[in-house]
């Protein structure tokens, strides 16, 4: 009953006060993508979610729009070429994955840890 209720509202609840709370720096960390470098703020991929359901998951970007859109960031021959100056800093703090609270509202994906 938790795994199917419990669970649910625990990350409704979790995922919509850290979105109030972190609404200010999160449209600080927006406007900084949007100054360093060109393109989208948001990078959206595809995931595998739960029963291999796909879903878009959200990150504030990290690399250039010029970077393999194919291919995992492990696997460039020079990765760090790709990365913005802002998306350093934001890897390191894990700040790019902040939109991802979104994520979590929508259903798509849970709070872990």
């Amino acid at each position: 009953m938790y795994q199917q209720f419990g669970k649910r509202t625990l990350d409704l609840t979790i995922a919509s006060v850290a979105l109030i709370i972190l609404a200010l720096p999160m449209i600080v960390v927006a406007l900084w993508v949007k100054l360093d470098s060109k393109g989208p703020i948001l990078f959206r991929q595809a995931r595998s979610g739960r029963n291999r359901v796909p879903f878009t998951v959200y990150k504030f970007r990290t690399m250039s729009t010029d970077a393999p859109s194919d291919a995992p960031t492990n696997e460039f021959k020079n990765a760090g070429s790709f990365i913005t100056g802002s998306g350093k800093i934001m890897r390191k703090l894990s700040l790019d994955e902040l939109p991802q609270l979104f994520n979590v509202v929508k259903g798509d994906m849970s709070i872990v840890g």
